[in-house]
């Protein structure tokens, strides 16, 4: 139990650290609210069905493509967070939350995170389309770092 505990707190600021400094250097939102329970879920509980390398790409993937979809459709893409919450952006984080639900469920790629990541993109606090590659992005430093950190340390890891 300790170790685990202390592998996990350890795996989670490393992992925060080095996307982090590629915020720092690209001066890009790689840091995101989301980003945080997928890495406890990699370093906590790496043999989790929901922690594998697909529920967690996948899941954002389809996350942030509900996001945009939801802002494509309300007319929001590209507005941002400070504007007050109207009807349209109720709808849109209705509609991104519904879709990134029924979707990472039917791909048997579900990952809850991912309904933050939807959220934080149809709420507005990411709305810009290059937004999409930051966040798919520093997913896959994150798995990428959780795949060799449990592979190196013996755990049975799922490839995929």
């Amino acid at each position: 139990m300790r170790s685990r505990v202390w592998r996990t707190l350890l795996w989670c600021f490393v992992a925060m650290v080095a996307i982090g400094v590629v915020a720092l250097l690209t001066g890009r939102p790689f840091l995101f609210p989301s980003l945080g329970p997928s890495a406890i879920m990699l370093f906590a509980d790496p043999l989790g069905k929901d922690s594998s390398p697909r529920h967690v790409l996948v899941g954002h993937f389809i996350g942030a493509g509900a996001g945009f979809a939801a802002l494509a459709v309300t007319g929001l893409v590209a507005v941002p967070f400070g504007t007050p919450i109207g009807t349209h952006r109720v709808l849109a984080a209705a509609i991104a939350l519904a879709l990134t639900a029924g979707l990472t469920i039917a791909t048997h790629s579900e990952h809850a995170p991912a309904g933050a990541t939807t959220l934080i993109v149809s709420l507005g606090i990411m709305p810009q389309w290059s937004d999409y590659a930051i966040i798919v992005l520093a997913v896959a430093m994150l798995t990428l770092l959780g795949f060799a950190v449990n592979r190196l340390s013996g755990v049975k890891y799922p490839a995929w």
